[in-house]
């Protein structure tokens, strides 16, 4: 076999590596994508119904009710609600009427099912997208007032 021959096949073994590797890592990157939708998405049916998403917004006032390890609790972006029910240990500045983000997927009865739940870290900071959120519906809001 000719030099050049042998360069050639070089070549192309490692371009064929190199797209393997790059379908395995877009395939990793894929399937780790977790995507953001508010109350009044996710009652809209924009998520996902069959994978795993993540909802923000504040925890509606009155709205938990603890069984053991198990919680539920509804999270709002005071135009829409979304049911949550989550087992396991919540972060200690999980409260009512406080930012949160819960990532998991909704079940049949259209209840979001958690496998994490996130608070906001101190008095001042709300996740970024639950805040989009609330600022979407409070310009639905005034929309719908100023209609009338």
């Amino acid at each position: 076999m000719k030099s050049r021959h042998k360069r050639l096949m070089g070549i192309g073994l490692g371009l064929l590596l190199l797209c393997g590797a790059l379908f395995f890592v877009l395939s990793a990157f894929q399937s780790n994508l977790v995507f953001f939708f508010t109350p009044t998405q996710v009652a809209a049916g924009e998520a996902p119904k069959d994978g795993h998403f993540r909802v923000g917004g504040l925890v509606k006032e009155g709205s938990i009710q603890r069984e053991g390890m198990a919680v539920a609790f509804v999270v709002t972006d005071t135009h829409q609600e979304v049911p949550v029910r989550y087992v396991g240990l919540l972060p200690d500045l999980f409260k009512e009427g406080k930012g949160v983000v819960a990532q998991g997927r909704l079940d049949a009865a259209r209840l979001f099912v958690a496998s994490e739940v996130l608070a906001k870290h101190d008095e001042n900071y709300m996740p970024p997208e639950a805040q989009h959120a609330l600022d979407e519906a409070a310009k639905a809001r005034m929309g719908a007032v100023v209609s009338r």
